[in-house]
C-alpha cells in the first residue's frame, strides 16, 4: 500500500492547539530542515520520498493535540540518526528542550523485542519508561512514529513485520492504552493483529462487516429518533454517530464467549456528544424512557472514571429486531480525553492543578494524577535496582494488567491492579498499615486477606498495634510490586526471610 502524499499544509491546517506567527515558523522551519536533510531518501517502498515519514508523524502529533514545539520534534525525529546533521547542530538551531525530545525518541528507537514476548530486552524497556517519567511528549512522538510505521509494514521481509507487529502489539499499544489515547492504541492493535493472526483479522473483519451491513439501516433510525427526541426535550446534540468495536477488541471479546457474536452487546454503538456533565445524565433518563435498557448493563465512567482518565456514561439498549446497542453519553471534553488521552490536556490547559518541573523543560499544566502511576515506576525501578526479572514481573502487573478502584471508609479511591488483595490496598494506604494488618472487610463483610477485590468496594482494613510483621503466607498472592518489597524488606530487617 503506497502512502497517501501528504505536506506541511496538511499538517498546520490539522493543528488542535493555537497558533501564533512565532510557532507556526517554528514548524515551518523544522520542515524546511528536515526536508533539506532527508533529501534523495527514500522509504522502503522505494517510490515515497522519506520526509513523508516524518511529515505523517507530526500529523499525528497535530491530530491528537500537541504543541508547535512537539510537532517540530516529530518532524526532525529522525535526522541525527539517518543524516548527516548532529543532535548538537539541532540544539544550536532549535534549543535544549526539542533537541532533548530528538534524543529521546532516538533511545527509544533502539528498543526490539527479542525472541518471545516473555524475553523482552530488559535494559533497553526500563530506558523506555524513565524516558516516560522524564518527558511524556517522547513517548508521544514515538507512538507516532510507530503508527505510521505500522501503516507502512507492508514493504518489509515477513520476518521484519513479524517482529515489529508482536512489540507493537506487546510494548506500544499497552502504552497507549494505559495513557488513555483510545484512537491510537485502536489503531496499533489492528494493524498488529492484521499481521501477528492475518486468518483471526480476516474473519473478524468480514464478521463485522456482515454485523453492520444487517443493522446499519436500524442505526441509523435510531439516531434520528434519538436526536429528535433529546431536542424535543431540550438537550443541545452536539454530535450523536455510529460506530464499531475495532477489530482487535472485538476478537477478543468473541474467544471470551466462545466465538458467539450473539453475546458481543457491545458490537455496534452509538455515541452522544453533548455540551455539559449534567446532560450526559439527563440524556441517560431521556434515552432509556425511549429505549429498553438491559439491566445490569449500566456503567458509570464519569463518578468512577478508569484509570487512564477515560470518561462516559456507557447503557446498552434493545434496539429494533431486539438487537443489543451499546449507547456511550460524554461531553466533549471526555470525548477529546477519550481518544487523545494525556495529550489532550495541551488542549484544555485551563486545568488548575500541575505537576510543577515534572515534564523536562516544559511549563506544560497536565493534571498530577494523570501521571502519578509514571512517577512509580520510576520509583520502583530504583528500589528494584539491577533485579531485572523482578522489575520486569511488577511492569506485567503493576502498567499493563487492568486496573481497579477501590475506596476506604472515608471515600478516598485507592488505584489497584486487578485480581489486587486487601493486603495490596492496605501497603497503598501505609506500609505501617501493610505491616500491622490482621483482617479485612469488603463492602461491610469480612473477607480473607486473599480476596480479589472488585471494582468501587469500599475496603476496610483491621490492624493490630501489637501485630507488626507481615506475613511470609502474603507472598504467595499479593500482586503490587510495592506491597512485596515492603514485606521483603520487613522480613529480611527481622530476620524471617
Amino acid at each position: 500500500m503506497q502512502d497517501t502524499k501528504i505536506t506541511i499544509e496538511d499538517v498546520l491546517k490539522n493543528v488542535r492547539v493555537d497558533l501564533d506567527i512565532k510557532k507556526e515558523a517554528l514548524i515551518r522551519n523544522a520542515y524546511a530542515v528536515a526536508e533539506n536533510a532527508h533529501l534523495g531518501q527514500k522509504r522502503k517502498s522505494g517510490v515515497d520520498d522519506y520526509i513523508q515519514h516524518p511529515l505523517h508523524t507530526a500529523l499525528i502529533l497535530a491530530k491528537i493535540g500537541l504543541g508547535s514545539k512537539t510537532i517540530a520534534a516529530g518532524l526532525l525525529h529522525d535526522v541525527p540518526e539517518d543524516t548527516t546533521i548532529t543532535l548538537i547542530e539541532l540544539e544550536q538551531k532549535f534549543g535544549k528542550e526539542i533537541s532533548a525530545m530528538i534524543d529521546g525518541v532516538t533511545k527509544l528507537g533502539k528498543i526490539k523485542l527479542r525472541g518471545s514476548k516473555e524475553n523482552i530486552f530488559l535494559e533497553n524497556l526500563r530506558k523506555m519508561f524513565l524516558a516516560m517519567a522524564s518527558d511524556i511528549r517522547v513517548v508521544l512522538i514515538k507512538l507516532a512514529d510507530r503508527l505510521h510505521n505500522m501503516e507502512t509494514l507492508s514493504y518489509l521481509p515477513p520476518e521484519k513485520q513479524q517482529r515489529i507487529a508482536l512489540e507493537t502489539m506487546e510494548i506500544f499499544a499497552p502504552i497507549a492504552n494505559r495513557l488513555g489515547i483510545g484512537e491510537i492504541k485502536a489503531r496499533l492493535e489492528n494493524l498488529a493483529f492484521q499481521y501477528l493472526e492475518p486468518e483471526n483479522y480476516a474473519f473478524t473483519v468480514k464478521l463485522l462487516s456482515d454485523q453492520y451491513g444487517q443493522r446499519k439501516k436500524n442505526i441509523d433510525k435510531i439516531i434520528s429518533e434519538m436526536k429528535k427526541e433529546l431536542v424535543k426535550e431540550g438537550i443541545t446534540v452536539l454530535d450523536i454517530f455510529g460506530r464499531t468495536k475495532h477489530l482487535y477488541s472485538l476478537f477478543r471479546k468473541l474467544k471470551r464467549h466462545d466465538m458467539d457474536i450473539g453475546k458481543v452487546y457491545d458490537l455496534i454503538g452509538i455515541r452522544i456528544i453533548v455540551p455539559e456533565l449534567s446532560n450526559c445524565y439527563e440524556t441517560l433518563g431521556i434515552v432509556h424512557k425511549k429505549y429498553r435498557p438491559l439491566v445490569g448493563r449500566i456503567k458509570d465512567y464519569i463518578s468512577l472514571p478508569k484509570p487512564n482518565g477515560y470518561q462516559s456514561i456507557h447503557t446498552t439498549i434493545f434496539g429494533p429486531e431486539e438487537y443489543f446497542i451499546e449507547v456511550q453519553i460524554r461531553t466533549k471534553k471526555m470525548d477529546d480525553e477519550a481518544e487523545f488521552g494525556i495529550a489532550s490536556h495541551w488542549i484544555y490547559s485551563e486545568k488548575k492543578r500541575t505537576l510543577k518541573n515534572f515534564f523536562l523543560k516544559s511549563k506544560h499544566n497536565v493534571p498530577e494524577e494523570e501521571l502519578k502511576w509514571v512517577r512509580q515506576l520510576r520509583e520502583w525501578q530504583n528500589d528494584l535496582g539491577e533485579n531485572d526479572q523482578e522489575f520486569i514481573e511488577s511492569l506485567k502487573i503493576d502498567f499493563f494488567k487492568n486496573h481497579i478502584f477501590a475506596f476506604t471508609p472515608l471515600g478516598d479511591i485507592i488505584d489497584l491492579p486487578e485480581d489486587a488483595t486487601p493486603i495490596d490496598f492496605a501497603y497503598r494506604v501505609h506500609s505501617e498499615v501493610g505491616n500491622r494488618t490482621t483482617g479485612a472487610k469488603a463492602n461491610g463483610k469480612i473477607v480473607p486477606l486473599d480476596y480479589k477485590i472488585k471494582n468501587g468496594e469500599v475496603i476496610e482494613i483491621t490492624t493490630a498495634r501489637n501485630h507488626k510483621n507481615p506475613s511470609r503466607d502474603w507472598l504467595k498472592f499479593v500482586r503490587t510490586s510495592l506491597a512485596k518489597s515492603h514485606i521483603k524488606k520487613h522480613l529480611k530487617k527481622e530476620g524471617f526471610l
